[in-house]
């Protein structure tokens, strides 16, 4: 039962989903005067995890070829053959995102179904389909997946339009992604290397890319103060600040010595900022009433 449970929770990359569930969250409690009930904001955010698992699932599907020739990926089920590679799977993710989009669609709203759409699409066929194996920006673009996933809690609670808080929380979630992922690829830069992926520390070295780290560091933690200019309040600034403090010091120190622990080291504080910002906004609005 255990391993078939981890099975599952790999498979559709949970650990993603429910941060990305966690973001629609935020954005829907982020909107002033939201008019929707507590069950329809909660069945939002089960179908952005759905369809976050969808992608997830369908990234595996495709790039069995790749997680082979890498040593963080090589035992995932479509590569060891525990999971049949084939249409059945291809079904069952295709069902699994129509569900949730329809649902969102039915119980909330359609324009809170397309984003819901569209942080799949971006992730499943923009980033892992049209761009990883081509472009060292494959991240970048890709990384809209995590905006979208704001617009689609905001606009489940007010459709008519996307507020100044919602966009720029959005903008926020954009400039996170790469420094996020970069880290991660200098610490398996061998990995990328082998599989012929183009992240950015393959193409310009573990120096430059941890130079680039830093300086998105500095743009996302700056860009993270300005919802503090459309209505929220001192306590989503102290979990802005507070996690891009913990996010600048550990780029500071990939940047001044590029390694793997360094690289691990901002990777896991680049999810410690997030998860203090996103904290910050549910906490700032249940403090708002």
């Amino acid at each position: 039962m255990r391993s078939r449970m981890r099975l599952f929770f790999d498979l559709f990359k949970l650990r993603i989903g429910f941060a990305i569930g966690l973001t629609a969250f935020a954005g829907a409690l982020a909107v002033p005067g939201g008019a929707v009930d507590g069950w329809q904001v909660a069945l939002l955010v089960a179908c952005v995890i759905a369809a976050s698992a969808s992608a997830g699932a369908f990234n595996q599907y495709v790039e069995r070829d790749l997680d082979a020739r890498m040593g963080r990926t090589r035992k995932r089920a479509f590569v060891t053959g525990e999971l049949t590679h084939g249409p059945f799977w291809l079904a069952v993710i295709g069902l699994m995102l129509a569900l949730s989009v329809c649902a969102a669609a039915l119980a909330v709203n359609p324009v809170a179904a397309v984003f819901v759409f569209l942080g799949a699409f971006f992730y499943g066929v923009v980033y892992t389909v049209l761009l990883k194996r081509r472009t060292w920006m494959n991240i970048v673009i890709g990384g809209l997946a995590g905006s979208f996933a704001v617009l689609a809690g905001a606009t489940g609670v007010a459709p008519g339009e996307i507020g100044p808080v919602a966009a720029s929380l959005a903008w926020v979630l954009f400039l996170w992604t790469p420094p996020h992922f970069w880290s991660l690829a200098i610490a398996f830069h061998d990995d990328y290397r082998a599989a012929g992926v183009p992240m950015l520390p393959v193409v310009v070295g573990d120096a430059r890319a941890a130079r680039a780290v830093l300086a998105g560091t500095v743009v996302l933690v700056v860009s993270s103060l300005l919802p503090l200019a459309f209505g929220l309040g001192p306590i989503y600034a102290v979990g802005a600040v507070s996690g891009g403090l913990l996010f600048l010091r550990a780029a500071a120190r990939l940047a001044a010595e590029p390694s793997r622990a360094t690289a691990m080291g901002s990777f896991h504080a680049s999810l410690a900022q997030l998860s203090l910002l996103l904290t910050g906004v549910i906490a700032d609005a249940a403090w708002r009433g």
